[in-house]
């Protein structure tokens, strides 16, 4: 009986003339194709020429992890699965990466067909570093949890790639514009490979006006630069600091604690300024 394998299959995020010839060999001859939706990926087929004979079963988010289970069985007894999902490579921001964990545990083979990837795609055109990058995907869309990370957004020093729709960029970034400083370097991108692909690039300041005077459309990625290098703290500096935490009621753990978090400097020269504060 032939070795069964999963088959993660890049497809096009936009112009279907990305479409790689290894993934049309994969998907036509694929014992089990499974799609985020068999309609679009049914659509993908007829353009590719590939008859979907019965093949096509539904993975999305509300039933990953029963499919899951469901595709081992097949790879199993010798079934090759693609796949796929709407646009893009399975398992960012969009179905594939449970399956393809629960695959790996169960020991069955996993390989991959590169291709399209909105990430890179907007990473590569934005001009800013590409040398390390994080890949952020939607921010949480309220609340504490949504503060954190734009906080933690705001402090790393690489480059940052974050998707958002297009009813909420507007309002994301002008939360960027506000923790990260209008002046901050930025690449948005929107529609890319499509006809009207465009990408701003600029500040965040820039970006907010940018985005205001536009209708929304089409799925955005926000590339964001990183944070510039934190001047060194000087003593007066983390003297006032621990003053200030000390006059807020923090005790001298906690003060301590929360200067070298603010400032990045050594706890011990913190814990020093705190008790310094305390014998004034």
């Amino acid at each position: 009986m032939a070795e069964g394998r999963l088959v993660l299959v890049a497809t096009p995020i936009g112009n279907l003339g990305d479409l790689a010839p290894r993934a049309v060999e994969v998907l036509r001859d694929a014992d089990v194709i499974a799609a985020e939706d068999t309609r679009r990926t049914r659509a993908l087929l007829t353009h590719a020429g590939v008859s979907a004979r019965g093949r096509l079963v539904a993975v999305h988010e509300h039933n990953e992890r029963q499919r899951a289970v469901e595709l081992v069985e097949e790879i199993r007894r010798g079934c090759t699965v693609a796949l796929v999902t709407d646009a893009g490579m399975p398992g960012v921001s969009d179905p594939g990466a449970r399956v393809a964990r629960v695959c790996a545990a169960a020991g069955v083979r996993v390989e991959v067909v590169p291709g399209p990837s909105a990430v890179l795609a907007a990473l590569v055109v934005s001009g800013l570093p590409t040398e390390r990058f994080v890949f952020e995907g939607f921010l949480p869309r309220k609340g504490g949890e949504r503060r954190a990370r734009l906080a933690e957004v705001a402090r790393d020093a690489r480059t940052v790639v974050m998707f958002e729709a297009p009813l909420r960029v507007a309002a994301t970034l002008g939360d960027l514009a506000e923790v990260c400083g209008g002046d901050r370097p930025v690449a948005v991108a929107r529609e890319l490979t499509k006809v009207h692909e465009e990408t701003f690039r600029g500040t965040l300041a820039g970006a907010v006006d940018h985005v205001a005077g536009q209708p929304p459309r089409g799925e955005h990625v926000i590339v964001l630069g990183g944070a510039p290098p934190r001047a060194a703290a000087t003593d007066d500096d983390v003297a006032e600091a621990a003053r200030s935490e000390l006059a807020g009621g923090a005790s001298t753990r906690e003060a301590a604690d929360r200067v070298a978090e603010r400032l990045g400097v050594a706890r011990r020269r913190a814990y020093d300024a705190v008790l310094a504060q305390r014998r004034s």
